[in-house]
């Protein structure tokens, strides 16, 4: 299944997109879910509907109205994360070799984690706000994994695979001044408004070869970067065990799994986005994002 949230910001809805992945966007239908949550006793896809075991009804209910006709065009319709705000967003850092070359930083001998502020989580193709003061505001493609039950001291591979409840297309922006020259951990040039764009869907394990997918990123119509899920250094199965060593893992967490190289930072000279950079980008299986750089209002107490 792939799974996804429609609607204006905070007034998503859930449903299943029931046409094919690579349609054209006018072309593309969509099961509504709403009521099948609301009979579960569950309003979102969140940490009460993956905890509870919600996931796994969907799928008969989701073919049987396919089969029914019974499936709504999505066009003209805002596609928001397809998870509600998770309770914790974590992140691995130079989880490519060449990233970590490019970087300037040694290829870690165990994942490095950090932290993002859940509330970087925004829809894929909504703006990305520039933070004031931002100077050197980066992009960085991943693969996005999503919990789907409550897990600490993951003991193996298998026990870590049944953890998952699905992959999703994250942009991990980043504003390297803030990260690596004002002191400190990484999450102060992570945690900024949107930045996190996540989606457009949720896609169930069953549905993609996770080891085997090609990832891109474009600005402004350039390619950036071009990689594959299969150079990470830490796969998405090691990634879930090791990170439950150290904390508990809940229903609906986010782990961002690290980038491939070409972001900013590494170019020579380093490129940094602007306001009115375009970005688009891609994993197979997983669909495209586009946002485009925003400046961060002048006043106020918020963006």
């Amino acid at each position: 299944m792939r799974l996804l949230r429609i609607g204006e910001p905070g007034f998503e809805t859930p449903a299943a997109l029931a046409s094919d992945p690579n349609a054209p966007a006018d072309e593309t239908l969509v099961v509504e879910l709403a009521d099948v949550l609301a009979a579960a006793g569950h309003t979102d896809f969140d940490e009460r509907f993956f905890g509870a075991g919600g996931l796994d009804s969907l799928a008969p209910i989701v073919a049987e109205r396919i089969a029914a006709g019974d499936v709504h065009p999505l066009a003209g319709r805002r596609i928001g994360a397809p998870i509600a705000r998770p309770h914790q967003l974590r992140c691995v850092g130079l989880n490519s070799s060449d990233h970590a070359a490019e970087s300037g930083m040694p290829v870690p001998d165990e994942p490095i984690l950090f932290t993002k502020s859940p509330n970087t989580l925004v829809g894929p193709d909504d703006d990305v706000i520039m933070p004031r003061g931002a100077t050197k505001l980066d992009w960085e493609v991943e693969l996005g994994i999503v919990i789907g039950r409550r897990s600490s001291y993951l003991a193996s591979r298998d026990e870590a695979a049944a953890a998952i409840a699905g992959y999703v297309l994250v942009n991990d922006v980043s504003e390297r001044a803030f990260q690596l020259e004002r002191g400190g951990q990484w999450l102060k040039g992570k945690s900024a408004e949107t930045f996190n764009p996540a989606g457009p869907w949720l896609v169930t394990p069953d549905e993609v070869d996770v080891m085997n997918l090609g990832m891109s990123l474009d600005v402004n119509g350039e390619r950036r970067q071009t990689g594959s899920t299969a150079t990470m250094i830490f796969d998405p199965l090691t990634v879930v065990e090791y990170i439950s060593q150290f904390m508990v893992l809940e229903p609906g967490d986010l782990i961002n799994t690290g980038t491939p190289p070409g972001v900013g930072l590494g170019m020579t000279p380093p490129q940094y986005l602007a306001v009115g950079d375009v970005m688009t980008l891609s994993i197979d299986g997983l669909g495209s994002q586009r946002q485009i750089v925003i400046a961060a209002r002048t006043t106020g107490a918020a963006s």
